[in-house]
């Protein structure tokens, strides 16, 4: 019987989180569920992700008050109404190669009497919650959240929607200053791996040219494009491109060499690379904006507030049927759930067949006759 729950949030911050953290302890501290299903469930929140089951000394009282909180209704009243992590997050790997920690991991959540783990991540976040469940047989359970969406076997992941709509927000007030001096702006956003915040990002703010990771672009082709709207008397443009997206024949740009635990790199600096190369061969004055952590901030979007509740109850679903080793999930309009495997075994990318235009470098604008699949 599950009688104390642990949740935790690792990896990137972004928003929807504490509604998540929110709800788990709303539906796992639910007077009625004690009346209906016997248990009375207590939650624990993990500050710090991965690190403070690593960190905590449970029998040190400085220690668990450090990495440590007791969650309840009241405490958490508000909590979805802000944006972040109130437990905080790190990028914490238990399973570093170099100094593996997943057994230190294990015997806290033991000496906690964890229960159960929720875990509220991305793909990193919840393939150490694989392993401590198929690897280490601890009883886990995961909620998908990144604003990359790239997380497979979702249609959903926290924090999708408010960083949609910061990017709309942003090019919105880019237009103002593009107008006015004839510029091109180039706007980097987020998107390792994943197209999908570029591309819906860039349609939904109006981007005449969007570029994803999952094609690659001629740098020739995107001054084309630009010059002839120019031509058209087109006083201004916005080209949206992911961090992640490669010039043909390149490799992604980088900040720098270092690399987290999980070992990746931090992109970034392929607007500033695009822009410059851009105004060498258009002559447009040229501007690039990264919007970086900005899309991570600010209060939720009411769907992020809404998944995260969703989602949360959910968890407590899975966990009082005893259903571990599974990650809530959004699919076809239902709230779900898959394994934690499936939901980590390949990334969710956008489907260049079925949703980009090549030849415009821009989004499909058929989506259901056959030619709209030959534009090229």
């Amino acid at each position: 019987m599950v009688r104390r729950i642990g949740v935790l949030t690792g990896g990137g911050d972004c928003a929807g989180l504490n509604s998540a953290i929110k709800w788990v302890t709303k539906t796992a501290t639910d007077p009625n569920l004690a009346v209906h299903s016997g248990q009375s469930l207590e939650v624990i929140g993990i500050r710090e992700g991965w690190r403070g089951l690593i960190e905590v000394e449970p029998n040190d009282s400085d220690s668990l008050a450090k990495w440590t909180t007791a969650l309840d209704e009241l405490v958490v009243r508000t909590w979805d109404r802000q944006g972040g992590t109130i437990l905080g997050s790190s990028r914490t790997n238990p399973f570093n190669q170099t100094i593996n920690k997943s057994q230190k991991c294990v015997e806290n959540i033991q000496a906690l009497g964890l229960d159960a783990v929720v875990a509220i991540g991305g793909e990193d976040t919840l393939s150490v919650a694989y392993k401590l469940y198929h690897d280490l047989g601890q009883k886990v359970v995961g909620i998908p959240k990144t604003i990359d969406r790239d997380l497979n076997g979702t249609d959903y992941t926290l924090g999708y929607d408010t960083a949609l709509n910061v990017i709309i927000e942003e090019v919105d007030r880019l237009r103002t200053t593009a107008g006015s001096h004839n510029r091109l702006f180039v706007v980097e956003v987020m998107g390792r791996h994943a197209g999908w915040l570029a591309l819906e990002g860039g349609q939904a703010s109006g981007a005449h040219v969007i570029l994803i990771p999952e094609y690659a672009f001629e740098v020739e082709k995107v001054a084309a494009l630009l010059e002839k709207r120019r031509a058209a008397g087109v006083r201004y443009d916005i080209v949206v491109v992911s961090e992640g997206a490669k010039i043909k024949g390149q490799e992604e740009v980088y900040i720098s060499d270092k690399v987290d635990s999980f070992g990746h790199k931090v992109l970034g600096g392929i607007g500033e690379t695009l822009a410059k190369k851009l105004e060498e061969l258009t002559g447009f004055e040229t501007r690039h904006v990264v919007l970086s952590h900005i899309q991570r901030g600010g209060n939720p979007s009411a769907r992020d507030r809404l998944m995260g509740r969703y989602f949360g109850i959910a968890a407590v679903d899975l966990i009082l049927e005893q259903d571990f080793g599974r990650m809530v999930a959004y699919r076809e309009g239902h709230i779900t759930s898959v394994s934690l495997k499936q939901a980590i075994e390949r990334l969710n990318l956008v489907e260049v067949d079925k949703y980009y235009d090549p030849a415009r470098y821009n989004g499909r604008r058929s989506s259901m006759l056959p030619w709209s699949r030959q534009s090229e």
